[in-house]
């Protein structure tokens, strides 16, 4: 297919998606071009896609991986709707991406890879670079593959080795088609290979030659270059991270403050296990970490952890928090702390484990057996994972309670950019630990937070009797009695109720006190800010309240929600959070729910609120 014009507009910031086989390296080709964004002084928001199977055959649909990600001048919260560029190495990944596009959008792909066999593996009859269904995009169709073998001949490899530089080659063509830096990959390349000179060597070239490749594009006229203005950041340093990363500095953070060490159990699964792969490295400051042989070890070796002394720490997904129930029951009857994460994904069962879904909000608040009430709060982004990190521990700490962390699978794999904080900012975390010099009960409690002594073996004067049976409110001999279960049952109540006390009012994010209230929480942040900005700028009356603390919410959030005459929920699950406010605030509220695996887009939300929200009286009578 002959390549059309460049039709790419002129923009303060641009989305950008790779697409190939897993083993094509997308996501490492996204994370080098995402470095080379923030590098070049530009915010962003990234979207990491790929399939749970290890290595899907080659060439299928179900095996595709991709990396979305908008970068730019503007103030980016969403890894973007539509992206303006789509580079494809494969049929299967043209294919996969294409609802994606919309009419004009960009796509380069590899036409080395259109031969008969990959178009019958990625169950198409005819090849969409000839039969005209791409005539609504333009298209440039570039022989990736061969470009690259030609490029890294000299550097010795063989022909499959050759071809695995290929993702490096497109990644040198995308830097020179927004004018990012090429520095950083290309030191990245030499520190990642430094020991096998010939693929260092290869993989520098293919980078080169992509790059070159653009120049010769543009003189050609098929495609100019487009330079992206850097964003207007404050004046501090940043670096990019995932939630997982921020997650795991937040919790030794969070140690730090808190003057007690850690204990991470965890059991693999995804997509969770990214939290104990940046824990185990980081031994040096306070956090031991164990991987148990399962779910049920993992966190019964935390509570252990938190028995001793120590805060245990202990994370899964869905499937893996269900199995965990039980033993957090425990901790709640034997009131120790303990930090719970959920990186939430697409269920039931395992579901679409790579997928993201804030389908575990049920599960979280009402899901475990008795009256077992738990704080539960959730982060809006991959880098508030730091903050609400920090967040969780200072509550179960307080309290003497479990807390559950909700993250999901977006916000655990997207990177962003995130300002390094000032630690002196940070209070320190109280918690119940006695003085072993002095003498005490051990069933005093705070009457503000309703706290027990965190007594632990080993402190003289403060030995004591726990397990899961109930226990005497005074004496924590084991009792049957009907008062006392009814008491201890007001008690773990009134303790989670506490925790409102602490928190911080619920403040409008963005927006008015009246009209429509889009109520949201966890990984929809972005998405909502970004519509509810546009949605003023339009004149509709729209505010965007954004609840981090799920259980208890906050004291004031009732009220908040009584100025507006409507409230929409916009989350990706069939409810959960429009139930939760019937339940705890009697609030009428509509739903926007979505379950595909993927984020909401701003374009989904926008519409909503044009739908529901009334508008500027004052800007509708001026028109």
């Amino acid at each position: 297919m002959a390549a059309q014009s460049d039709t790419i507009p002129d923009k303060t910031s641009y989305v950008v998606r790779f697409a190939g086989d897993s083993g094509d390296g997308i996501q490492l080709q996204g994370q080098q071009f995402t470095i080379a964004s923030a590098l070049g002084g530009h915010d962003l928001a990234t979207l990491p896609d790929f399939p749970a199977e290890i290595r899907a055959p080659t060439g299928t649909r179900y095996g595709v991986s991709a990396f979305q990600i908008q970068f730019g001048g503007d103030r980016i919260t969403t890894p973007g709707d539509a992206p303006d560029v789509l580079i494809a190495f494969n049929p299967a990944a043209l294919v996969v991406n294409l609802p994606h596009l919309q009419d004009g959008a960009t796509i380069i792909t590899d036409e080395n890879a259109y031969t008969t066999q990959r178009l019958k593996r990625a169950d198409l009859d005819d090849n969409p670079l000839e039969n005209g269904s791409l005539d609504r995009f333009t298209v440039h169709a570039v022989p990736i593959s061969d470009l690259t073998q030609e490029a890294v001949k000299a550097h010795g490899l063989g022909t499959k080795d050759s071809l695995r530089c290929k993702n490096f080659w497109a990644l040198g063509l995308m830097l020179w088609l927004f004018d990012q830096p090429r520095d950083a990959t290309r030191q990245w390349i030499s520190i990642k290979f430094a020991r096998d000179e010939q693929v260092r060597s290869a993989n520098l070239a293919a980078l080169d030659a992509g790059h070159a490749y653009g120049e010769t594009m543009e003189l050609a006229h098929q495609v100019h270059q487009h330079p992206t203005p850097q964003a207007p950041l404050a004046d501090v340093e940043y670096r990019t991270l995932t939630g997982a990363e921020a997650l795991s500095l937040g919790l030794v953070a969070a140690g730090e403050l808190a003057d007690i060490g850690l204990l991470f159990c965890s059991y693999p699964i995804t997509p969770a296990s990214s939290v104990l792969h940046h824990l185990a490295g980081l031994e040096d400051a306070g956090v031991a970490t164990f991987q148990a042989e399962d779910e049920i070890a993992a966190v019964c070796a935390a509570i252990g952890a938190s028995y001793g002394g120590k805060l245990g720490l202990t994370s899964s997904s869905g499937p893996g928090i269900a199995l965990k129930t039980e033993a957090i029951g425990l901790a709640v009857a034997a009131e120790l702390p303990l930090v719970v994460v959920n990186s939430q994904r697409a269920g039931p069962s395992t579901g679409m484990p790579t997928k993201t879904e804030q389908s575990d909000l049920y599960q979280a608040v009402y899901g475990r057996n008795g009256d077992t009430p738990i704080p539960v709060i959730a982060s809006r982004s991959p880098a508030d994972c730091f903050d609400v990190a920090i967040e969780a521990v200072r509550i179960a700490l307080r309290h003497m309670t479990p807390v559950i962390l909700l993250t999901d699978g977006y916000i655990a794999n997207a990177s962003e950019l995130w300002a390094l904080p000032d630690y002196e900012q940070y209070a320190a975390i109280d918690h119940h630990q006695p003085d072993p010099d002095a003498a005490g009960d051990v069933f005093e409690r705070d009457p503000a937070t309703h706290a027990r002594v965190w007594a632990h073996p080993g402190l003289p004067g403060f030995v004591y009797r726990v397990g899961g049976i109930e226990k005497d409110l005074h004496s924590g001999n084991i009792s049957y009695d009907p008062a006392n279960h009814q008491a201890m049952t007001d008690l773990r109540r009134a303790k989670v109720e506490s925790v409102a006390d602490f928190i911080p009012d619920q403040r409008i994010d963005n927006g008015v006190d009246h009209g429509l209230a889009v109520v949201a929480w966890g990984s929809t942040y972005g998405t909502v800010a970004q519509a509810v900005r546009e949605a003023l700028n339009e004149g509709l009356n729209v505010g965007h309240v954004h609840i981090r603390h799920i259980n208890p919410l906050p004291r004031n959030l009732g009220g908040l929600l009584a100025g507006y005459d409507r409230v929409l929920v916009p989350e990706l699950n069939d409810g959960q959070m429009a139930t939760l406010l019937r339940d705890k605030l009697l609030v009428e509220v509509t739903q926007l729910n979505k379950v595909t695996g993927q984020p909401l887009t701003v374009s989904e939300v926008k519409a909503e609120i044009q739908r529901l929200a009334p508008r500027n009286i004052r800007e509708a009578t001026n028109e």
